[in-house]
């Protein structure tokens, strides 16, 4: 990153400042495990999206909600206030020496494009190995804690929320609760210095016996709606979002475009790589259709740019083929698992 392309930048931490940061995490890690509730799923150990997705869709599927909350904290990394992270963080260290240290950190310095410090008042180190379990502790406590402790106790049905670092989803089974939180959310948010994003929070209809009239969301990448199964039963279906299908198309040609010229070899495990930890991430059931958009795309994209790394021709389609079996290029593959007999018979 440049001073050309953004207006001021991180400096970026000593290796021994990283090695102290890396332990003073695992404390932390070690301290509010067992405070973290189970809604939470981001920079936890044995635990990540494809959890978050997984358990999402069941409990939607299985659970008793009609309507969905979709929101969008802007800028949360940016906007954690100091103050607050340090009054949370007391909840459970009582070490002045630790939480000074942490307190440093959170005030480093940022570099301005006229080589002036600028000390923040507010946000974590970008890029600090420090700074995912910190913005865990102060979710917990702004939105876990209040939507356990005082949101689902309002509700006069099920509630629900999934949080994956800032990203989060909240189900209700009666829209009143729905709106309720929605109306609650700005308020308490802006609490802690945080602030929605109105353009992009919103409540849906989500409701099984009204599949005509229900709406569609995103979360961490999929889209998520309800539809009938073969077996005519309600089930959820995911996909690939649109909005990240296009940005992974996009990411590909872009670095196709930039490593055309490098030693076919390495291009090939280099995109075997890549091939697989899509079909890893995206893989889920149901997801089969997008998978094969993005293989198209991307393979057409991929034997376009080869085909310029000269001004002759490189390859004919025939040929591309057989360099892609040459070098096991995987084919689109559903790599989730069904969690239990229970929910295979839905799909």
């Amino acid at each position: 990153m440049c001073c050309d392309d953004v207006h001021l930048a991180w400096t970026v931490p000593a290796t021994d400042d990283k090695v102290l940061q890396f332990a003073v995490a695992k404390i932390l890690e070690a301290i509010f495990e067992e405070d973290f509730l189970d809604v939470s799923y981001g920079y936890r150990p044995r635990t990540g999206p494809q959890d978050a997705v997984r358990d999402l869709t069941r409990k939607l599927q299985f659970g008793r909600f009609s309507h969905i909350v979709e929101a969008d904290i802007k800028s949360f990394f940016d906007k954690i206030d100091h103050n607050w992270m340090i009054r949370m963080l007391e909840e459970r260290i009582n070490d002045k020496a630790f939480l000074r240290l942490i307190q440093k950190w959170l005030k480093a310095g940022i570099l301005d494009t006229s080589g002036e410090v600028i000390h923040p008042a507010t946000g974590t180190p970008q890029g600090g190995i420090v700074s995912p379990i910190l913005a865990n502790v102060y979710l917990h406590y702004a939105l876990d804690l209040w939507f356990e402790k005082r949101i689902k106790p309002e509700c006069k049905g099920d509630a629900l929320i999934i949080r994956y670092a800032d990203d989060f989803v909240c189900a209700f089974q009666y829209q009143q609760d729905a709106e309720l939180f929605y109306q609650q959310l700005s308020e308490r948010l802006g609490k802690f210095g945080l602030e929605v994003s109105g353009e992009k929070t919103r409540i849906l209809l989500f409701s099984r016996s009204k599949l005509k009239q229900s709406k569609t969301f995103d979360f961490l990448g999929f889209e998520f709606r309800r539809a009938i199964s073969r077996k005519l039963k309600p089930i959820i279906r995911r996909r690939t979002s649109r909005k990240k299908l296009r940005a992974s198309i996009a990411a590909f040609t872009e670095w196709i475009k930039t490593n055309r010229n490098k030693k076919i070899s390495k291009l090939m495990i280099t995109l075997r790589a890549k091939y697989r930890g899509y079909w890893n991430y995206y893989g889920v059931i149901g997801n089969y259709d997008s998978l094969q958009t993005f293989y198209y795309r991307a393979r057409r994209i991929l034997f376009k740019w080869l085909n310029r790394r000269s001004q002759r021709l490189s390859y004919n389609w025939a040929g591309f083929k057989d360099l892609l079996k040459q070098f096991l290029i995987p084919a689109p593959k559903i790599t989730e698992k069904y969690p239990s007999k229970q929910l295979k018979l839905f799909v």
